[in-house]
């Protein structure tokens, strides 16, 4: 391996390193937003979407699968750990990985026709693919236990009807959220690229 290449997968892994502790602060933060049921809004979404601009596919699901582990570990999905434990790993592990792979996957199909417009469809693909996956694995594992769930949550609907309400105003705030900090990943990105 040259001199360059190993500058390169240093400031890789640093840089990794860096995002990989980002999205464990804020998604323990994200704790304490809870707007929609039992969803907290996943703010560590935005520096998966940089980590997977900046290093690639493998980074991003990387940070995506740091992601998942600490809505497990934070009692985030303590709700459907109560109904399947496997059910609820499976489900949000595998949402983390794909949102970063697909953010990572996005960009790097992007950048070279337009660096602005692959920020910015990395940053929207990623929330979408989060919250798809989300409703895939409730329909997989959750469907039996949808009647209970609105039940705990005093909810006053049944089946995919209970997911797709809160997971949806749950997106859209994500959603939102990834837009309006676009511009920023977008400098940031461009910085780092520069340097």
């Amino acid at each position: 391996m040259n001199t360059k290449n190993k500058r390169l997968a240093t400031e890789t892994m640093v840089l990794g390193a860096m995002m990989t502790a980002l999205v464990v602060i804020l998604q323990c933060l994200a704790t304490y937003t809870t707007f929609f049921g039992p969803f907290s809004t996943a703010v560590a979404l935005v520096p998966i979407v940089i980590g997977a601009a900046l290093c690639g596919t493998g980074v991003g699901a990387w940070l995506g699968l740091v992601f998942g582990g600490v809505v497990i570990l934070t009692g985030n999905a303590a709700l459907f750990l109560a109904f399947s434990i496997p059910g609820t790993i499976v489900t949000v592990l595998c949402k983390g990985m794909a949102c970063g792979a697909a953010a990572g996957i996005v960009h790097k199909l992007l950048k070279k026709w337009n660096g602005i417009v692959a920020a910015i469809a990395s940053a929207i693909v990623c929330p979408i693919v989060n919250t798809g996956v989300f409703l895939l694995g409730c329909r997989i594992f959750f469907m039996p236990y949808a009647d209970a769930i609105a039940e705990t949550l005093q909810m006053n609907v049944s089946g995919m009807d209970l997911f797709f309400a809160l997971a949806g105003a749950n997106f859209l705030l994500e959603l939102g959220m990834n837009l309006v900090l676009s511009p920023v990943i977008v400098k940031l990105i461009s910085l780092a690229k520069k340097k």
